[in-house]
């Protein structure tokens, strides 16, 4: 299943975890990513609290976790290799996994359909 919040972060669950990483619209939008600042593991948030920053030549971004839960893997990968966001965004390009604490709060994203009409405009 896959889940997309509005601020352009979309979330794939693998069980009672969930893997989470930006859009390719997000990526089209930031452009060539330079950098890429990861949480640690073990590191807790809220739903939509910032949990990591991607940056590129135009602009820096927070991402925001789009559930509640605690960190339990990071993506090395994308710290040593950015542009790997950009060329597979939601594949190779995750950022992080994170343990769900509040499942309810799936309800609130949107599906794949609701998250094109919304980047349609």
């Amino acid at each position: 299943m896959l889940k997309f919040t509005k601020d352009h972060e979309w979330l794939r669950l693998d069980g009672d975890v969930a893997v989470v990483g930006i859009t390719d619209h997000a990526q089209e939008q930031l452009g060539d990513l330079v950098f890429v600042e990861l949480p640690g593991v073990g590191a807790s948030f809220d739903q939509g609290a910032a949990a990591a920053v991607v940056e590129s030549v135009k602009a820096a971004s927070d991402i925001y976790a789009p559930v509640a839960g605690e960190v339990t893997e990071v993506n090395e990968a994308v710290v040593a290799e950015p542009g790997l966001v950009n060329t597979d965004p939601a594949g190779q390009g995750w950022l992080f996994k994170m343990t769900i604490t509040d499942k309810a709060q799936l309800d609130g994203l949107l599906d794949e359909a609701g998250y094109k009409a919304l980047i349609a405009g």
